[in-house]
């Protein structure tokens, strides 16, 4: 069982996973990492969502950035978004993320800010130990 789910929703944000990978990796935390597109494939996404064991969600997405907030309104773990620079240096996907409605919570780091995802997971994982 992965502890975290990172889920790119486009096989162009895979080196903005691989430093959420890389730090979860040098602290021993379990990741599993997807490429579903809330858009283009939506009801695997679905699917996966509801069969994942992991207890968070780091969710990277560019442009209209919506899968953060897909992952977060079908699920109430943890979802930590990332937003990917593109045309608008990223500004309009972290924007997308941090918009959410109320009751529909996403976390947002910077963007390209893979690491920092990582490490606000584990600090989320590490609040189950104490």
């Amino acid at each position: 069982m992965a502890d975290v789910s990172i889920i790119c929703g486009s096989a162009s944000d895979a080196a903005v996973a691989d430093k959420a990978k890389k730090v979860l990796d040098d602290n021993g935390i379990s990741w599993d990492y997807q490429i579903i597109s809330a858009h283009r494939a939506p009801d695997k996404l679905d699917a996966y969502i509801k069969s994942s064991p992991c207890r968070i969600y780091i969710a990277i997405a560019g442009l209209s950035a919506a899968l953060p907030g897909v992952i977060a309104s079908k699920t109430d773990k943890p979802v930590i978004g990332v937003p990917v620079s593109g045309t608008l240096n990223g500004f309009d996907a972290l924007l997308s993320i941090v918009q959410m409605p109320k009751g529909v919570p996403v976390a947002c780091v910077g963007v390209d800010n893979g690491d920092n995802a990582a490490h606000l997971a584990i600090r989320i994982l590490n609040l189950t130990k104490k």
